[in-house]
């Protein structure tokens, strides 16, 4: 892989604390298996469940895959023990909502509506809401409303500063998908 695909496929996103912990013993494995890691979430929900969202390189994921997946990692999490007491592991796929945590998964997506929250205030903002319009060096390019009565602007929004982002699905366009239409992106 050319250091600029690997750029592009680097994650920006990166968990903290267990999370992290989880992240460095499923990493490995799911490359291994040929998936990348989305996203380790891990809450007491139903007495504690620990959320691998993972995925191919192309964005693929079926329930097959979720399954390889699990029998691989029970064992070793299992061993690692990342909670105490019992837990239920979770494997998924990103969804339609999917969070964004590579430049790659903004290239891919150009077009598409996305929510980005910033670590850090630019232009005395954290949170952004608009159309994915490209990826250029170190930073994502979003066409955003700044208020009802102004003409759409694009903002440029460097990866490193990016604390969280996921698409946000766009209704229209969902409704001409389902009723084989044409709608806006």
């Amino acid at each position: 892989m050319s250091s600029l695909a690997q750029d592009e496929d680097r994650r920006f996103v990166r968990e903290t604390g267990q999370e992290r912990a989880v992240a460095d013993v499923a990493k490995p494995i799911l490359d291994e298996l040929g998936f990348r890691l989305v996203r380790i979430k891990i809450s007491g929900r139903d007495g504690g469940t620990v959320q691998i969202m993972a995925e191919r390189p192309d964005g693929e994921m079926n329930i097959d895959d979720c399954a390889t997946i699990s029998r691989r990692l029970s064992p070793v999490l299992d061993a690692y023990d990342p909670m105490p007491g019992t837990y239920r592991l979770e494997i998924s796929s990103p969804g339609v909502d999917r969070p964004l945590v590579r430049p790659s998964d903004f290239a891919n997506w150009v077009g598409h509506c996305a929510k980005v929250e910033l670590t850090e205030a630019v232009d005395g903002r954290k949170r952004f809401k608009g159309r994915i319009e490209d990826v250029v060096d170190d930073e994502v390019h979003l066409k955003i409303e700044l208020d009802e009565d102004s003409e759409p602007v694009v903002v440029g929004l460097p990866f490193s500063l990016i604390g969280e982002a996921k698409l946000a699905m766009n209704l229209d366009a969902l409704r001409g998908d389902l009723s084989g239409g044409e709608a806006a992106p």
